[in-house]
């Protein structure tokens, strides 16, 4: 068992590691990024990573505190869903306010991986392989669809 200082330390190792993984990828302008913490330039709108205990997740989430316009970013995303799902290659699990942890409500798009555990170094790998693809071709469809939400 771990103590609260020791999973914070992991936790922060692990994204360090995940930081100097990514490191030598421009994004898909060609700039340098911080891939762990990616800002997409759009206030209220953040794609979110996440390694957990039981889990690991990636997402576009939405925290507009007014519901109609986070419902309306939400619904500017539903137009691109076909071009996000090929970028992405796969499917991913759409929620329209949802509670988070904290008790706020959000909307998200994400998708997650299951039986891996962050603290567990052994599972770095698959957590690393699960989420560097997909930020990579977020980063890809952000760098077309941004202008489409700047204008909200």
């Amino acid at each position: 068992m771990y103590s609260k200082a020791e999973k914070s330390k992991i936790r922060k190792d692990f994204w360090t590691a995940f930081g100097q993984y990514m490191k030598p990828v421009p994004s898909a302008e060609g700039k340098k990024i911080n891939w762990p913490n990616y800002k997409t330039g759009v206030k209220h709108i953040f794609f979110k990573m996440k390694a957990e205990r039981d889990f690991a997740s990636i997402g576009i989430e939405f925290t507009h505190t007014d519901p109609e316009l986070q419902q309306l970013y939400f619904e500017q995303l539903i137009t691109f869903k076909s071009i996000l799902h090929n970028t992405l290659g796969e499917e991913w699990k759409w929620t329209l306010h949802h509670e988070d942890e904290y008790g706020k409500y959000i909307s998200k798009v994400e998708k997650g991986l299951t039986k891996v555990n962050v603290l567990d170094q052994n599972d770095w790998p698959k957590i690393i392989s699960f989420l560097k693809p997909r930020i990579i071709l977020l980063d890809e469809f952000w760098s077309n669809m941004k202008p489409a939400f700047e204008e909200l």
